[in-house]
């Protein structure tokens, strides 16, 4: 069965030679009693001409259906002139077959597979049938793609003093992150494992073990609703360092991710990236994580309605509110429905609705006007240079919502402008950003606590120690993410390592419990006692990258097998059901009213 070539190798230094080839039947052409086959393999196509004298094989031929499997013999030749295929490498040659070996029949496609056809074939039909999507070369290229940068960025952290270490999957439940994949263990009856949302803690005892320089690429697992970005299993490149600080870290990152994009897409990507404050990228973007390839930045315009008589924004800023606005230009054309959605979406994030001013024909536009002095609107023409054309939208509340609704508007305002054709956003412009000095703490109302912000094991900026008892807001966590046109690619921090410090912040900053500290973190705190060195680490996604790396917008692309957005894999029916026995064995018993309902 051994092939002496690949279906994208034959070249014209190969005429007259003997060779074989095996894979999928592309298409079959029958030109006047000569057949043509375009014979595919994981490389490439080859075209294998089947003559009449050659008896029982050009019957075989005339049977052939598309993506049937055979193996072909025969000799090399020149296409004659006006033949050859300028399109494929091997399109100055041919096969004049003298044999061939069918070795299975395909039966009636579901769907075609060629890409422009089988875009427009429902995503779940050909996710049922994945293993014929992923025939199509498209598919092929983007796995192509995704091992081209793991092999990458491998080779960059190996050549860096790194050791890849494995570690489990199956680990503890700590409740406190994203909701956990739970599996029950049939030897410990009553008790479960959950599925390692990060090796987080794992990766920490590494550094504890003296491994010092350590990565793997991991898999993860959140039971979370998901989107075009997310699957509740996924890959990320997982970090971590001993004797590390900070600048230590952008450095390791951005020499790795310029040598990926340089090794996958032949671009240099300057270094060193940008870096930007949490709070600046709230100001100016409304997120942490900010597309930062077009303008349109939000304005804070709260000195300017100090003394407003509008009392709608005259409250908010009393009240310790704030006011702010983004200018959309050139979007005065926006309809209706448009702008309905956008007060929607503004709606779901905590609006009471979403104020605007239109500047159309030479005058302005807008339910609000007439509670705005002539102060007022003259301070706004300046501040947010308003031209005609142009459509302003404002946000009167906290800090943080404020920032939150206009950001998302800024977003979407760009997505409508950039339909119009009047803003334009080249694919391949990689604007990378480190987004830095996050607030360690955030104050949860329903809980009534603070809570991390990232993780608890970030260590907190060392002059901000002082404030963790006094005013846990104030003080600033060692947290970098690193951005890439409005996508978190991943982040990191530098972590506590003195048992001491993380005690405090688990009992007297986050106020868990006693006996849930000792339960999900005693282990890691009687670690730390035995000469734990100063670490740091990081964690990228992998599945993201590779999405941007390809300009596919949905994640489910680069993966081999993905779950829908209900989780489900349709290819192999999972989940499932299981039987009796397999619950009993694990002391389970189902609720099949709940499951019912």
């Amino acid at each position: 069965m051994k092939r002496t070539n690949t279906c994208n190798e034959l070249t014209a230094d190969f005429a007259g030679k003997e060779i074989s080839l095996i894979g999928w039947v592309e298409s079959v052409r029958d030109h006047g009693g000569v057949i043509f086959v375009d014979l595919r393999d994981r490389e490439g196509i080859t075209q294998v001409v089947f003559h009449p004298e050659l008896g029982a094989t050009y019957e075989k031929a005339q049977k052939l259906k598309d993506e049937s499997v055979i193996q072909i013999f025969g000799k090399v030749a020149m296409r004659e002139e006006g033949t050859k295929n300028p399109n494929l490498k091997t399109g100055d040659i041919e096969v004049n077959c003298s044999d061939m070996i069918v070795h299975n029949v395909c039966d009636v496609l579901p769907f075609p597979l060629e890409d422009e056809r089988a875009d427009k074939v429902n995503e779940d039909l050909r996710l049922q049938y994945r293993y014929l999507d992923l025939r199509r070369p498209r598919n092929l290229n983007l796995l192509r793609t995704r091992h081209k940068a793991a092999v990458s960025i491998r080779d960059y952290l190996n050549s860096n003093g790194f050791i890849e270490v494995e570690t489990p999957i199956l680990f503890k439940s700590t409740p406190e992150g994203a909701r956990e994949f739970l599996v029950p263990s049939r030897t410990n009856p009553g008790n479960f494992y959950a599925l390692n949302q990060s090796p987080q803690q794992y990766k920490q005892m590494l550094m504890v073990a003296g491994i010092e320089r350590y990565y793997q690429m991991a898999k993860c697992f959140r039971d979370e609703d998901l989107r075009a970005d997310r699957q509740p299993e996924f890959t990320q490149i997982d970090i971590e360092l001993s004797f590390v600080e900070r600048e230590d870290m952008y450095a390791l990152i951005e020499n790795m991710l310029k040598k990926t994009w340089k090794d996958v897409l032949g671009i240099d990507i300057p270094t060193p990236f940008p870096r930007m404050q949490y709070v600046d990228a709230m100001n100016r973007y409304g997120v942490d994580k900010p597309d930062t390839r077009f303008e349109m930045e939000l304005t804070d315009l709260t000195n300017v309605f100090q003394k407003s008589q509008f009392k709608v924004f005259a409250s908010v800023i009393q009240n310790g509110g704030v006011i702010k606005a983004v200018n959309a230009k050139g979007l005065a054309d926006i309809t209706q429905g448009e702008l309905k959605s956008l007060e929607d979406i503004a709606k779901t994030l905590g609006a009471k609705g979403l104020a605007f001013i239109k500047a159309e024909n030479g005058a302005w536009k807008s339910p609000i006007l007439k509670f705005l002095s002539d102060e007022e609107q003259a301070a706004l023409k300046e501040k947010l240079n308003i031209e005609d054309g142009d459509i302003v939208f404002f946000a009167a509340t906290d800090w943080e919502h404020a920032c939150a609704i206009l950001g998302r508007v800024r977003l979407d305002c760009a997505k409508l402008l950039q339909a119009r054709g009047r803003l334009d956003i080249p694919w391949d412009k990689f604007n990378f950003l480190w987004v830095i000095e996050f607030p360690l703490m955030i104050y949860d109302e329903e809980e009534g606590r603070y809570v991390s912000a990232h993780h608890p094991f970030t260590s907190p900026v060392e002059e901000d120690v002082q404030y963790l008892d006094s005013d846990p807001k104030r003080v600033r966590g060692q947290h970098y993410d690193i951005v890439l046109n409005g996508t978190e690619l991943g982040g990191g921090s530098i972590r506590i390592h003195q048992p001491e410090v993380q005690e405090k912040v688990f009992r007297d900053v986050l106020k868990i419990p006693e006996d849930v500290i000792q339960s999900r973190f005693g282990y890691m705190l009687k670690a730390f006692k035995y000469g734990a060195p100063p670490h740091g680490g990081i964690a990228l996604g992998f599945d993201r990258l590779v999405t941007i790396l390809t300009n596919r917008a949905s994640i489910r692309d680069i993966i081999a097998f993905p779950k829908t957005q209900k989780g489900q894999d349709l290819m192999a029916q999972s989940p499932s059901p299981v039987t009796e026995k397999q619950l009993k064995d694990l002391h389970i018993k189902l609720d099949e009213t709940e499951i019912a309902e």
